[in-house]
């Protein structure tokens, strides 16, 4: 029988499973324009960090004007829909960052709602109606009389097509289906908002499963690209919807994110590089209320604007509601400003350029810089006719931020599954175990995930960690805890 002797093993110490992943830019908060007072005052209210309400403010202004313009780009005509993504954990006050830019959104929606609800009984009585006569054409079409089925059809011609409700003035969803979304554009309004501050719910949900995955992915990149949406179902005939509009922002907790970013078909498919993606340090353990700032002022102002804007009548096709937006061009200046950028990037691409991982997200980055320019243009005034050069050097700052944190991100969601279970379980053995030694039962009864009280999954993750040289087997049959242990693992502290 062999006693523990806790003697030095190892000298050069374990080597870490995960390159640890290096600290990003200070977000650009000059370059918000119009946007920035109302985001430093939630920032001041939460002590979140500041590129959370940056990313709230930044996506729902693209919701509000994205139906009104496309913009110039050095690639021809494009829409300024946005697609966001905010990484932060749990406790970082995405809810509370999210809340003061969306309540104008709800309270638009919400009094819209009220309004339309006479029109919706009329609507709805009306149908009834229509249909009452319909059927009762149909019968006297059923009889054998030709006359009869001729007059039945005549009848049916002036009774007219199907009443239809009016269009629903909800401009957001939250977790929606491709079917659901495409039920709202069809029915609703044709520019539209996917907000959800538990975006882990949508990108694990029945949408982004693996049988609807692929087809979802694609719905939303023709979206992006402002193509029209074209559905056939079988029994339902087909539906193409011309002039639609999307931005999203998706708040989610980093190891959702990471998982779904693994996944080489997202990448393949050029969807998360069309994200404008973000993961803030943390700002818990610092924020005291003695620090808290309000400024009701600039809150009100940015409802004020946003109210203002959603009122605004969309330039759109009455019948087929198909947005019609206009063009907004870009100055000399800002078009120069604006090449200056994408060769930059472009050279940066290249083998060995700081951009060569991450090639998707930079092919696209002088595309984003134009539409963030257009936003923040539209938003400061709904009738401009330019970009200018200063907006478009904003731009290009807030392009070039998000491009590096998709630089910063791309190794760490390059993570194995099983690295990541054997890096909790180190985490938890250093940090949270009482006892310099383990045992594999220790690990199937009180591991930190339910993976690791799985014996095979369990077996994995020790073995990663000792080849690692974070966990180092004691000879066979060493006593631990008073009994003869046939394996047990020292874990290595340094």
């Amino acid at each position: 029988m062999n006693a523990f002797n806790p003697t030095p093993f190892n000298t050069e110490g374990p080597q870490p499973l995960v390159r640890t992943t290096p600290a990003g830019a200070a977000y650009p908060v000059h370059a918000l324009g119009q946007l920035r007072p109302a985001v430093e005052a939630v920032q001041g209210q939460t002590q979140a960090n500041i590129a959370i309400p940056a990313q709230s403010a930044l996506s729902v202004a693209a919701l509000a004007v994205q139906g009104f313009a496309n913009v110039e780009t050095l690639g021809g005509v494009r829409p300024i829909n946005l697609y966001c993504m905010t990484l932060a954990l749990s406790g970082e006050r995405k809810s509370s960052c999210d809340g003061p830019f969306m309540e104008a959104v709800r309270k638009f929606e919400q009094e819209h709602s009220n309004a339309q609800r006479v029109e919706m009984e009329l609507a709805r009585n009306a149908h009834a109606i229509w249909d009452g006569q319909r059927k009762t054409i149909l019968t006297s079409a059923k009889m054998k009389d030709k006359e009869k089925a001729i007059a039945a059809k005549a009848d049916l011609d002036a009774l007219g097509p199907e009443p239809t409700p009016p269009p629903s003035m909800d401009r957001t969803v939250s977790e929606p289906t491709y079917e659901g979304l495409i039920r709202k554009f069809a029915e609703g309004q044709p520019t539209l908002g996917l907000f959800s501050d538990e975006g882990g719910q949508f990108l694990a949900g029945h949408a982004m499963g693996r049988e609807n995955r692929t087809k979802t992915l694609a719905a939303f990149n023709d979206l992006w690209q402002g193509n029209p949406i074209q559905r056939t179902r079988a029994g339902e005939g087909s539906l193409v919807l011309y002039g639609r509009r999307l931005s999203i922002h998706l708040m989610a907790q980093p190891p959702v994110v990471r998982e779904f970013m693994a996944d080489p078909l997202t990448a393949e498919t050029g969807f998360l590089p069309r994200f404008l993606i973000c993961e803030p340090p943390s700002t818990i353990g610092t924020r005291l209320n003695a620090n808290t700032r309000t400024d009701k002022k600039a809150l009100g102002a940015f409802s004020d604007q946003l109210k203002v804007i959603l009122e605004t009548a969309l330039p759109m096709d009455e019948k087929t509601r198909a947005l019609k937006p206009r063009l907004l061009a870009l100055a000399p200046q800002a078009r120069e400003v604006l090449v200056q950028f994408s060769d930059k990037v472009e050279v940066a691409m290249q083998i060995g350029g700081i951009y060569a991982p991450v090639t998707g997200y930079a092919s696209k980055a002088a595309e984003q810089a134009a539409r963030i320019a257009a936003v923040l243009t539209l938003w400061a005034d709904l009738e401009a006719k330019e970009v200018s050069a200063a907006t478009m050097s904003h731009a290009v700052d807030l392009a070039e931020f998000y491009l590096g944190e998709a630089l910063r991100l791309h190794g760490a969601s390059n993570l194995s599954a099983e690295t990541d279970k054997a890096e909790k379980l180190r985490v938890w053995l250093l940090e949270t175990w009482p006892d310099q030694i383990v045992l594999p039962s220790d690990i199937l009864q009180r591991a930190p995930i339910t993976a690791l009280r799985e014996r095979p999954t369990a077996l994995k993750a020790i073995g990663t960690l000792v080849e690692a040289g974070w966990l180092v087997r004691l000879d066979d049959n060493t006593e631990v805890r008073g009994i003869v242990r046939k394996e047990a693992y020292r874990i290595v502290k340094q």
